[in-house]
């Protein structure tokens, strides 16, 4: 059966990737296609990769061009989706790639975003775990869904399995990031200028600011952390796409090597998307360009006395349009892999 879906924020990065990633669903069919600034446009001229819907013209982003589809997908800024998507139909399910639906603390909303809170919806991570098992059982059904953040996507695949077994201790983690430009999103700013990024390596959202943070002890509390606190600094360095998660922790007293990797080895051994290598294998964002797949590897630092963790993912992807439609496959009890590519794109 046929899949009527629109899409806002079309011409955008994560609106691109959205078409792109969802046009492999065998049945999903394309609506409206939405924006603001460059609606009348063909989409062709914001997104020219995407042969099959170039000719396509982006309307303008209302309730009425958006209503009479199964699904929507908003691809908005951050503050942007909650208006718009409290006007749309009940039946709707409806997907919002912006953050203003992940948290369910309206105190951290106002401290880490401002403005007043959207609400909380379901949370579209299906691997998450969660108390009762994971939360693609809360996604069976549901008509909206918040799709994590990109960052928050390759902390909590590094480090959830050993939040919830225990073997690390969620007080003292610290997360570095490799991040590639089309996470900062499609906009003119001096710091994503290719004159600035070339050649260059730089830090952003230093010093506990960084808005993933609070999503990020969000989920790790829901793994089973208790007091989880995070050191959590990105980088932007020079690549298009992709992110690269250093993620470290104290390994809890009395815990070998050997329990540490079988806690990986358990929390994945059925995740289609998630991947443990192989011991002494790790993951480069390569590995995934264009795959809806986290690679993951742990290690233990005797010395320091922490376990290590290095994930990868396709921050556009698994990171976003990849998250939204493997969720929307399990809301609408289709096959969660439905659409979805395992296999990157090398070199």
């Amino acid at each position: 059966m046929a899949i009527s879906v629109a899409v806002s924020g079309a011409s955008g990065y994560v609106g691109g990737e959205v078409l792109r990633v969802f046009s492999e669903h065998p049945d999903v069919e394309f609506g409206s296609l939405t924006a603001h600034s460059s609606a009348g446009d063909l989409l062709g001229v914001h997104q020219p990769h995407l042969r099959t819907l170039a000719d396509r013209t982006i309307v303008e982003t209302t309730p009425e061009t958006l209503a009479g589809h199964d699904v929507v997908v908003l691809a908005l800024p951050h503050g942007a989706s909650g208006e718009i998507a409290a006007q749309l139909p009940a039946e709707t399910l409806v997907i919002d790639c912006g953050a203003d639906h992940r948290l369910a603390s309206a105190e951290a909303w106002a401290e880490y975003y401002g403005g007043e809170h959207s609400g909380t919806w379901p949370y579209g991570m299906p691997e998450l775990i969660t108390a009762s098992g994971h939360q693609r059982d809360s996604l069976a059904g549901a008509k909206r869904i918040a799709v994590p953040g990109c960052n928050v996507t390759a902390v909590t695949l590094a480090l959830q399995p050993g939040v919830s077994a225990g073997v690390v201790d969620p007080t003292d983690i610290v997360a570095v990031l490799a991040n590639g430009y089309s996470g900062a999103g499609k906009k003119l700013a001096t710091n994503l200028l290719a004159s600035e990024g070339l050649g260059a390596a730089s830090a952003y959202g230093v010093g506990g600011v960084h808005r993933h943070i609070p999503e990020i002890v969000q989920n790790l509390g829901s793994a089973g952390g208790e007091d989880v606190r995070i050191s959590f600094t990105p980088t932007l360095v020079p690549m298009a796409r992709g992110i690269l998660a250093t993620v470290t922790a104290p390994l809890a007293q009395g815990v070998t090597a050997d329990e540490v990797r079988a806690a990986w080895e358990t929390a994945y051994a059925d995740e289609p998307f998630v991947h443990l290598l192989p011991e002494g294998q790790w993951p480069t964002t390569a590995a995934t360009l264009g795959a809806n797949t986290c690679l993951v590897q742990v290690t233990v630092d005797e010395k320091a006395g922490r376990v290590v963790v290095i994930s990868a993912i396709d921050n556009l992807v698994k990171g976003t349009a990849g998250a939204a439609l493997q969720s929307m496959n399990v809301a609408l009890g289709r096959p969660e892999t439905t659409g979805l590519q395992l296999r990157g794109v090398a070199p």
